[in-house]
């Protein structure tokens, strides 16, 4: 009999020729085959980020087969060279017949991985979870200024960094998302939805991944993750070069090094402890609005909902 590594290694072999598993998409699998075959994600969570993906991945450990420690393997976007053998060893060899998926915020907006998962996963379901796009862009900018990834302010950081302004492209993206998937593999959610109904939030990607319904525990009704409060690193050289080493560790597998290390007092030292992040003027504000715009009248077409909330110039999150 084949042992779990040449069953794998042929698995990932055939994957890498056609996409699929005997001419069957590797997820489709029985139940009976699922601990000894190797399975790649039945779902995933393509966000974009800052929209409660994190929320998502705690409340679904125990109820899906998810990677760990980390949460996001970045394959299909940063690491897709290192070969599907790479990606499938993130995520636990036996799931119990549970659902297989990840949470992948940063795939939204990447072509790369859009492309990707179709020809190696045609059969996937995906999770969309869009939020207010002038919060959520406000967020992020908030999580990388406090991870060392960037220290400029708000408006220098708009015109250098990218991904702020493309991850707000909603209904962009979303079309080229759904050229690629059908209808019926695709849950669109409102972030707003988590916040004032959890449970019944849940209960919907529960009924769409075909996951059973469960009870929220109380301690996961409340806001999680939240960036208001976050501040600027003691030192940016030093949260920036243990941010680079978390990376080169991810790349090479050894994520329970970089999961050690941030659930130690060691952590304190690369974030937090410096400064309060920057106020953001309203002019700045109304300039992201201002750009979001048409953009959330495209998604209000596209999801047939009415989005006037989001048309109104916001509030600081």
């Amino acid at each position: 009999m084949a042992s779990m590594e040449e069953s794998r290694d042929a698995v990932v072999a055939e994957i890498s020729s056609n996409g699929h598993a005997n001419g069957k998409p590797i997820m489709a699998r029985s139940h009976a085959k699922l601990s000894q075959t190797p399975v790649l994600p039945s779902f995933i969570v393509v966000g974009p980020p800052r929209t409660g993906t994190t929320w998502l991945h705690e409340v679904l450990s125990e109820h899906a087969c998810l990677p760990g420690p980390t949460k996001e393997t970045r394959f299909f976007d940063l690491h897709f060279d290192r070969g599907l053998g790479w990606y499938l060893d993130h995520f636990p060899s036996a799931n119990d017949g549970r659902p297989v998926g990840e949470m992948a915020p940063t795939y939204f907006a990447s072509p790369e991985a859009r492309d990707r998962i179709a020809q190696t996963l045609p059969y996937v379901k995906l999770v969309f979870i869009f939020r207010h796009p002038v919060q959520r862009l406000v967020s992020l900018y908030r999580v990388k200024r406090a991870y060392g990834m960037l220290s400029w302010s708000l408006e220098e950081a708009l015109e250098r960094d990218p991904e702020l302004i493309s991850s707000s492209q909603y209904a962009t993206h979303l079309r080229k998302w759904q050229r690629l998937f059908p209808k019926e593999q695709l849950s669109i959610n409102l972030h707003e939805d988590l916040n004032s109904d959890p449970q019944g939030f849940i209960n919907n990607i529960n009924d769409f991944l075909g996951i059973p319904r469960f009870t929220l525990q109380e301690s996961q009704l409340g806001q999680v993750y939240a960036s208001g409060k976050m501040t600027d690193p003691r030192s940016y050289l030093a949260t920036r070069a243990a941010t680079a080493m978390a990376n080169w560790c991810k790349a090479r597998k050894l994520d329970t090094v970089v999961a050690s290390v941030r659930k130690s007092r060691m952590i304190r030292l690369f974030l937090g402890g410096g400064a309060p992040l920057p106020e953001i003027s309203a002019q700045t504000m109304r300039k992201i609005w201002e750009q979001s715009l048409h953009e959330v009248e495209d998604l209000e077409t596209i999801l047939g909902r009415d989005l006037s909330h989001w048309k109104t110039p916001p509030s600081l999150p």
